[in-house]
């Protein structure tokens, strides 16, 4: 159950997968469809919370966030192991049995996400983006406490704007500041994005970190990931290639050194590995430490660079394995 994060229900599919066209929800038509028979129900109240099986499912091994459970989810569709999927169907019958009242947030419940139309896929929901988790002082690298998220974010629409590209922020970003940088005051910053792409598109597009756009073409798209999960700025990514197959677009994840391993990892996964072509090879990591160091040694070199440039810096992100 989308917002408060509970299994409602167990459904038993009774078809192969079809199309159809009968209006059957107020909202829209949502056509690839199966027929299904209801085995057990729960209400909001007495449905089971997914993180009361924290201890039992897979979906919680070996994770550096305590939210990054929530990717799995995000990124449907996602085949379940079968021992988790027995456990999650006990615990519903169980709940079905023994119900347990528990409270939940309305707001969460009731809200709908927006739709946007996209020319290849019709009416697709886009994330909203999250905002960063708050950590203990355990949990958060010593590195990532010297440099900030909004750091990144300046250096980087600073370097594309004096490269002579326009530059992006992301929309819920523009009245942020790095010091007494405001973003807003960069020279070269778009307000508004190309008209060439469907809605779906822009507001994927919209929530990116940071672009640098040339014309109304798109050099480079940054996600800066400093302390969160990184599974948003990378669903982005992959919302973006698999809406628009056909442009292309320079990617980078762009975050602390000792986030190495868990970047590559995550552009990895095989949600993202069965894009075509694959994310890990469209997408590459940048460390803080390489991104500052070639900003502050660049000097009078940048007139003369080119935004491919990043590529000598950024690191490939495709393993032994892939």
């Amino acid at each position: 159950m989308t917002g408060i994060s509970r299994f409602v229900a167990v459904l038993e599919v009774q078809s192969e997968c079809y199309i159809g066209d009968e209006t059957i929800w107020e909202d829209q038509v949502f056509p690839v469809r199966f027929d299904v028979k209801l085995l057990h129900k729960l209400t909001p109240e007495t449905a089971v919370p997914v993180t009361e099986l924290r201890d039992k499912l897979s979906i919680f091994n070996d994770l550096k966030s305590k939210h990054a459970w929530t990717g799995f989810f995000r990124g449907s569709p996602a085949i379940f192991d079968p021992e988790d999927g027995k456990i999650i169907l006990e615990a519903v019958e169980t709940a079905v049995e023994n119900p347990v009242q528990r409270e939940y947030d309305p707001k969460k419940y009731y809200r709908t996400p927006r739709t946007f139309e996209s020319k290849k896929y019709g009416d697709v929901t886009v994330p909203e983006t999250e905002p960063e988790p708050v950590e203990t002082n355990d949990e958060i690298p010593l590195q990532s406490e010297k440099v900030t998220h909004e750091e990144i974010q300046y250096l980087l629409l600073k370097l594309g704007s004096d490269l002579g590209l326009d530059v992006w922020v992301a929309k819920n970003d523009r009245n942020k500041k790095f010091g007494d940088n405001y973003f807003e005051n960069i020279p070269r910053l778009k307000t508004t994005l190309p008209v060439q792409f469907d809605d779906a598109t822009n507001r994927t597009i919209e929530l990116i970190d940071v672009l640098w756009l040339q014309g109304d073409a798109i050099m480079a798209a940054f996600e800066v990931e400093h302390t969160s999960a990184i599974y948003s700025g990378l669903l982005r990514m992959s919302d973006l290639i698999s809406m628009q197959p056909n442009i292309k677009i320079s990617l980078y994840i762009v975050a602390p050194d000792d986030r190495q391993d868990k970047v590559i990892s995550e552009v990895n996964r095989p949600t993202f590995y069965k894009l075509k072509p694959p994310l890990n090879k469209l997408c590459k990591y940048i460390p803080y430490s390489r991104l500052r160091d070639e900003i502050t040694q660049i000097g009078y070199r940048i007139s003369y660079l080119k935004p491919e440039f990043l590529n000598e810096i950024a690191e490939e992100c495709v393993t032994d394995d892939t």
